[in-house]
């Protein structure tokens, strides 16, 4: 039996929301852990300056707790953090691969095109997150649909089929992921950061995450792809990374 459970492995204070979240997903599929993004890891608690680096430590707003870190929690829930045999990472961002390092075994995936951005030397990303040199496997454009979306099959052996899909804008290569076949599940990573942009442009955390996106145009883009999947899959829960309302209706 497939079982799914919620963690919020971040937490940051922003000038927008002063509890922002970092939703992570945990799929349990009998002996094996499949994480998708890992929030802020047990090293950058510890180690933040190190790591993270002052000035990015502060313009995020973080707030470490050891006892939020992936790896703690998924100890709580009685599992041995071993089992994480792979990581779906939407995007290279810090916040969503921090705790990578907590899983040095593990594979991680990701699109083909945010691999080649941070390859390319972006000075967005943090090189440390990665410096345990996993295993990355990378995922191109496919010809794959899913509830009438682009996706990418991920290659994990897993019960619930799981799909990168391409939400580009945020980031060069910003993906979300697709789960489920029957019940599904669509997290849609940072393509928002709060579900209210998609309903009030005049909400200031439209200028948050215009000031974040590599290219606003296909940031605009995806979510108005995302708006037209929920019109047109009103039964599919639509949920992204850092809006803790979402994280709570999931938790509650």
């Amino acid at each position: 039996m497939v079982e799914l459970f919620h963690l919020n492995c971040v937490r940051i204070v922003s000038q927008v929301n002063d509890n922002v979240c970092g939703h992570c997903l945990l799929i349990k599929d009998g002996d094996r852990l499949v994480l998708i993004d890992t929030g802020i890891g047990l090293l950058d608690t510890r180690y933040p300056m190190e790591r993270i680096g002052k000035e990015l430590v502060e313009m995020v707003g973080y707030r470490f707790n050891e006892e939020l870190t992936a790896i703690r929690q998924i100890e709580k829930l009685g599992f041995d953090p071993s089992s994480v045999t792979d990581c779906v990472i939407s995007h290279l961002d810090n916040d969503h691969i921090g705790g990578l390092a907590d899983f040095p075994n593990a594979t991680v995936h990701v699109g083909k095109e945010e691999y080649e951005s941070y390859l390319a030397g972006n000075p967005r990303y943090l090189e440390i997150p990665l410096s345990h040199q996993p295993i990355i496997k990378t995922y191109a454009k496919d010809d794959l649909q899913w509830c009438g979306l682009e996706v990418r099959k991920l290659a994990i052996d897993v019960q619930v089929p799981l799909y990168l899909v391409p939400l580009f804008g945020h980031t060069l290569g910003h993906c979300g992921v697709a789960i489920g076949s029957e019940v599904k599940l669509l997290y849609v990573a940072d393509a928002y950061y709060m579900k209210v942009e998609l309903t009030d442009q005049t909400h200031p955390v439209n200028i948050l995450a215009e000031s974040r996106a590599e290219d606003n145009h296909q940031r605009l883009e995806s979510l108005d792809k995302i708006r037209r999947f929920i019109a047109l899959n009103p039964g599919v829960k639509v949920f992204g990374y850092h809006d803790i309302t979402e994280f709570d209706d999931f938790t509650e």
